[in-house]
Protein backbone atom coordinates (compact mmCIF):
# COMPACT_ATOMS: atom_id res chain seq x y z
CA UNK A 1 0.00 0.00 0.00
CA UNK A 2 3.00 2.32 0.31
CA UNK A 3 3.38 2.32 -3.46
CA UNK A 4 -0.27 3.28 -3.81
CA UNK A 5 0.23 6.15 -1.37
CA UNK A 6 3.33 7.53 -3.08
CA UNK A 7 1.97 7.32 -6.62
CA UNK A 8 -1.33 8.91 -5.55
CA UNK A 9 0.53 11.67 -3.74
CA UNK A 10 2.69 12.31 -6.82
CA UNK A 11 -0.39 12.50 -9.05
CA UNK A 12 -2.04 14.87 -6.54
CA UNK A 13 1.00 17.15 -6.46
CA UNK A 14 1.41 17.15 -10.24
CA UNK A 15 -2.25 17.87 -10.90
CA UNK A 16 -2.33 20.59 -8.22
CA UNK A 17 0.63 22.30 -9.88
CA UNK A 18 -1.27 22.10 -13.16
CA UNK A 19 -4.31 23.71 -11.48
CA UNK A 20 -2.17 26.65 -10.41
CA UNK A 21 -0.37 27.10 -13.71
CA UNK A 22 -3.28 26.71 -16.16
CA UNK A 23 -4.74 29.98 -17.41
CA UNK A 24 -8.03 28.54 -18.62
CA UNK A 25 -10.51 27.90 -15.80
CA UNK A 26 -11.96 24.76 -17.40
CA UNK A 27 -8.52 23.20 -17.80
CA UNK A 28 -7.71 24.06 -14.19
CA UNK A 29 -11.00 22.48 -13.11
CA UNK A 30 -10.12 19.20 -14.85
CA UNK A 31 -6.81 19.02 -13.02
CA UNK A 32 -8.49 20.02 -9.74
CA UNK A 33 -10.90 17.11 -10.02
CA UNK A 34 -7.98 14.76 -10.70
CA UNK A 35 -6.19 16.17 -7.67
CA UNK A 36 -9.23 15.54 -5.48
CA UNK A 37 -9.55 11.99 -6.77
CA UNK A 38 -5.86 11.39 -6.04
CA UNK A 39 -6.34 12.69 -2.49
CA UNK A 40 -9.24 10.25 -2.12
CA UNK A 41 -6.88 7.42 -3.08
CA UNK A 42 -4.38 8.71 -0.52
CA UNK A 43 -7.08 8.49 2.16
CA UNK A 44 -8.00 5.00 0.97
CA UNK A 45 -4.40 3.85 1.13
CA UNK A 46 -4.16 5.18 4.69
CA UNK A 47 -7.09 2.97 5.74
CA UNK A 48 -9.95 5.48 5.59
CA UNK A 49 -12.32 4.34 2.82
CA UNK A 50 -15.23 6.33 4.27
CA UNK A 51 -13.24 9.56 4.16
CA UNK A 52 -12.14 8.70 0.61
CA UNK A 53 -15.78 8.27 -0.44
CA UNK A 54 -16.68 11.58 1.21
CA UNK A 55 -13.81 13.24 -0.65
CA UNK A 56 -15.16 12.04 -3.98
CA UNK A 57 -18.81 12.78 -3.27
CA UNK A 58 -18.49 16.13 -1.53
CA UNK A 59 -15.44 17.76 -3.06
CA UNK A 60 -15.13 16.35 -6.57
CA UNK A 61 -18.90 16.22 -7.11
CA UNK A 62 -19.81 19.50 -5.42
CA UNK A 63 -17.03 21.49 -7.06
CA UNK A 64 -18.00 20.20 -10.47
CA UNK A 65 -21.67 21.15 -9.95
CA UNK A 66 -20.69 24.54 -8.55
CA UNK A 67 -18.50 25.27 -11.54
CA UNK A 68 -21.29 24.32 -13.96
CA UNK A 69 -23.68 26.64 -12.11
CA UNK A 70 -21.19 29.51 -12.31
CA UNK A 71 -20.77 29.02 -16.05
CA UNK A 72 -24.55 28.93 -16.46
CA UNK A 73 -24.98 32.10 -14.37
CA UNK A 74 -22.34 34.01 -16.29
CA UNK A 75 -23.78 33.18 -19.73
CA UNK A 76 -20.92 34.75 -21.64
CA UNK A 77 -22.75 34.88 -24.97
CA UNK A 78 -21.78 33.86 -28.51
CA UNK A 79 -18.04 34.26 -27.92
CA UNK A 80 -18.16 31.46 -25.37
CA UNK A 81 -19.37 28.96 -28.00
CA UNK A 82 -16.14 29.32 -29.98
CA UNK A 83 -14.06 29.15 -26.81
CA UNK A 84 -15.94 25.99 -25.84
CA UNK A 85 -14.98 24.37 -29.16
CA UNK A 86 -11.34 25.22 -28.46
CA UNK A 87 -11.58 23.85 -24.89
CA UNK A 88 -12.97 20.55 -26.12
CA UNK A 89 -10.12 19.90 -28.54
CA UNK A 90 -8.57 16.43 -28.20
CA UNK A 91 -5.13 17.78 -27.33
CA UNK A 92 -6.43 19.38 -24.16
CA UNK A 93 -7.52 16.01 -22.76
CA UNK A 94 -4.14 14.22 -23.00
CA UNK A 95 -2.77 15.30 -19.60
CA UNK A 96 -5.94 14.65 -17.58
CA UNK A 97 -6.55 11.31 -19.31
CA UNK A 98 -3.02 10.08 -18.53
CA UNK A 99 -3.40 11.04 -14.86
CA UNK A 100 -6.85 9.44 -14.63
CA UNK A 101 -5.52 6.22 -16.17
CA UNK A 102 -2.81 6.15 -13.49
CA UNK A 103 -5.44 6.69 -10.79
CA UNK A 104 -7.71 3.99 -12.24
CA UNK A 105 -4.84 1.50 -12.30
CA UNK A 106 -4.10 2.36 -8.68
CA UNK A 107 -7.74 1.94 -7.72
CA UNK A 108 -7.90 -1.50 -9.35
CA UNK A 109 -4.66 -2.45 -7.58
CA UNK A 110 -5.99 -1.20 -4.24
CA UNK A 111 -9.30 -3.02 -4.58
CA UNK A 112 -7.53 -6.22 -5.60
CA UNK A 113 -5.29 -6.00 -2.56
CA UNK A 114 -8.09 -4.98 -0.18
CA UNK A 115 -8.85 -8.64 0.46
CA UNK A 116 -5.31 -8.95 1.81
CA UNK A 117 -5.34 -6.60 4.78
CA UNK A 118 -2.03 -5.02 5.61
CA UNK A 119 -1.04 -5.46 9.27
CA UNK A 120 -0.74 -2.20 11.13
CA UNK A 121 -3.38 -0.36 9.09
CA UNK A 122 -6.59 0.19 11.03
CA UNK A 123 -9.79 0.89 9.16
CA UNK A 124 -11.56 4.14 10.02
CA UNK A 125 -15.31 3.74 9.69
CA UNK A 126 -18.20 6.21 9.71
CA UNK A 127 -18.72 5.78 13.46
CA UNK A 128 -15.19 6.90 14.30
CA UNK A 129 -15.49 9.87 11.94
CA UNK A 130 -18.81 10.90 13.51
CA UNK A 131 -17.47 10.58 17.04
CA UNK A 132 -14.43 12.69 16.12
CA UNK A 133 -16.47 15.36 14.32
CA UNK A 134 -19.03 15.76 17.08
CA UNK A 135 -16.58 15.24 19.92
CA UNK A 136 -13.33 17.21 20.04
CA UNK A 137 -13.94 18.95 16.69
CA UNK A 138 -17.51 20.14 17.39
CA UNK A 139 -16.61 23.85 17.31
CA UNK A 140 -14.83 23.46 13.96
CA UNK A 141 -17.83 21.67 12.47
CA UNK A 142 -20.20 24.36 13.73
CA UNK A 143 -17.98 27.14 12.37
CA UNK A 144 -17.84 25.41 8.98
CA UNK A 145 -21.63 25.09 8.94
CA UNK A 146 -22.00 28.81 9.77
CA UNK A 147 -19.60 29.67 6.94
CA UNK A 148 -21.57 27.52 4.50
CA UNK A 149 -24.82 29.14 5.65
CA UNK A 150 -23.33 32.61 5.12
CA UNK A 151 -22.22 31.59 1.62
CA UNK A 152 -25.71 30.26 0.86
CA UNK A 153 -27.36 33.50 2.00
CA UNK A 154 -24.85 35.55 0.00
CA UNK A 155 -25.45 33.47 -3.13
CA UNK A 156 -29.19 33.90 -2.71
CA UNK A 157 -28.88 37.68 -2.46
CA UNK A 158 -26.53 37.87 -5.44
CA UNK A 159 -28.77 35.69 -7.60
CA UNK A 160 -32.18 37.12 -6.78
CA UNK A 161 -33.91 39.77 -8.82
CA UNK A 162 -35.58 42.86 -7.43
CA UNK A 163 -39.36 42.91 -7.71
CA UNK A 164 -39.33 46.23 -9.61
CA UNK A 165 -36.83 44.89 -12.14
CA UNK A 166 -38.93 41.71 -12.66
CA UNK A 167 -42.11 43.77 -13.12
CA UNK A 168 -40.41 46.08 -15.64
CA UNK A 169 -39.18 43.13 -17.71
CA UNK A 170 -42.59 41.45 -17.68
CA UNK A 171 -44.24 44.22 -19.69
Amino acid sequence: MNDLFYVSAAVAILSTVMVITKLNAVHALLYLIISLLAIALVFYSLGAPFVAALEVIIYAGAIMVLFVFVIMMLNLGPGSAEQEKWMLSPGMWIGPVVLVIILMAELVYALARSALRMPGIAMVGPRQVGIALFGPYLIGVELASMLLLAGLVGAFHLGRRDKQQAIGEGR
